[in-house]
């Protein structure tokens, strides 16, 4: 379209519209017909292009078919929208939606994935680190689809954990929102070492044996059912690392791995046979002998009759734990140090190798 330039006669200065001037006498501009009806048929064709059906009383048509046709080229429009407190978004709030949980729990419910709605694009972030609950719900029977190896249709609802913790959502017009990035995608349930007290954000907890209810993890109580690692309350003991049913109803138990030591599971290689998939296993002392240098004057029992070229050996300390051959003044310099065997270490209740102590994490999410 362009100015009514074929109709030159109708008032137009340099091909534009100018005003009526009556102390000049020169007569306002006329708007033909036919340049009327084109402007107004481009309007319609963007209306209709938008998917709307053009109604002269709604004066707002034209900007919700750019929308529409924008939203159709990109789903994500560029919005900030900023939110404290527990709502359901509309459609022109879609876009990146930061939200502040500080002053309590926060529930954020998402426009319904209908057709009307269309395929959207959203992009929710937590931006404080309070530790209340942050909720992300659908809307009706609308699923969230992540997690689908645990279930095929998703869940209804996710929640961010932690400052910075962020999803970005797509909406696709049949009920649905599909994951498209998110801040971490480590697996779920899956154990971590950390070097800082904090937990990070992302959907970290601490795998400390703690009851959790089912209905606000599902997705979690879905994973402990096909971990093969569950059992019941009643038979935890020596199953500490695995997940419990809890109550039996209402809740379940995560596993507790704090102060353990970690272990590789055998899985059919016939290693530490017969352990379970989170098992706990005792500290024990393998059956072996010390010895000591002939000539160290000491009082312990007879070496077996296996030549030691290197020590010469009269005289051991049996170190078996089943019998009472153990010496009893620990330490001993005749045989704790570096001149004999080399410095064996503080004797304590259990045993341990020299180590470091990182606070673990499980991802709940």
């Amino acid at each position: 379209m362009d100015y009514p330039k074929s109709v030159p006669s109708v008032g137009l200065v340099d091909g534009r519209f100018v005003d009526e001037n009556p102390v000049a006498g020169t007569p306002g501009s006329l708007i033909p017909a036919v340049w009327g009806n084109s402007v107004t048929q481009e309007i319609l064709s963007v209306i209709t292009g938008g998917g709307l059906e053009a109604a002269e009383a709604d004066n707002g048509q034209l900007f919700k078919a750019i929308q529409a046709i924008v939203g159709g080229a990109s789903p994500m429009r560029s919005l900030i929208t900023r939110l404290a407190a527990t709502k359901t978004l509309s459609e022109q709030e879609l876009g990146l939606v930061l939200i502040d949980g500080s002053p309590g729990a926060v529930t954020l419910t998402l426009p319904p994935a209908n057709a009307a709605l269309g395929v959207r694009d959203v992009i929710v972030r937590r931006v404080d680190n309070s530790g209340s609950r942050m909720v992300i719900q659908a809307a009706g029977t609308d699923r969230i689809h992540f997690h689908t190896h645990l279930s095929p249709n998703g869940y209804a609802f996710f929640v961010l954990m932690g400052s910075g913790d962020w999803w970005h959502l797509r909406s696709d017009g049949a009920g649905n929102w599909w994951p498209l990035g998110r801040l971490d995608t480590s697996a779920l349930g899956r154990p971590f070492f950390e070097t800082t007290m904090l937990l990070n954000p992302g959907g970290y907890g601490i795998p400390n044996g703690e009851l959790f209810k089912r209905t606000e993890w599902p997705w979690l109580w879905d994973f402990a059912q096909a971990s093969g690692a569950l059992t019941t309350d009643a038979s935890r003991a020596g199953r500490e690392g695995g997940w419990t049913t809890g109550d039996g109803a209402s809740n379940f138990r995560i596993p507790e791995i704090r102060g353990e030591f970690l272990r590789v599971l055998s899985e059919s290689r016939n290693v530490d046979s017969g352990r379970a998939i989170g098992s706990l296993q005792g500290h024990a002392l393998q059956t072996h002998n010390h010895f000591l240098p002939t000539g160290t004057g000491s009082s312990f029992r007879p070496a077996p009759a296996i030549p030691d070229p290197v020590w010469n050996v009269a005289t051991d300390v049996n170190f078996s734990p089943t019998t009472s051959t153990v010496a009893t003044t620990y330490p001993n310099p005749a045989f704790d140090s570096d001149t004999y065997i080399g410095n064996i270490g503080n004797f304590a209740g259990e045993t341990r190798p020299r180590n470091i102590a990182f606070p673990a994490r499980i991802k709940l999410i």
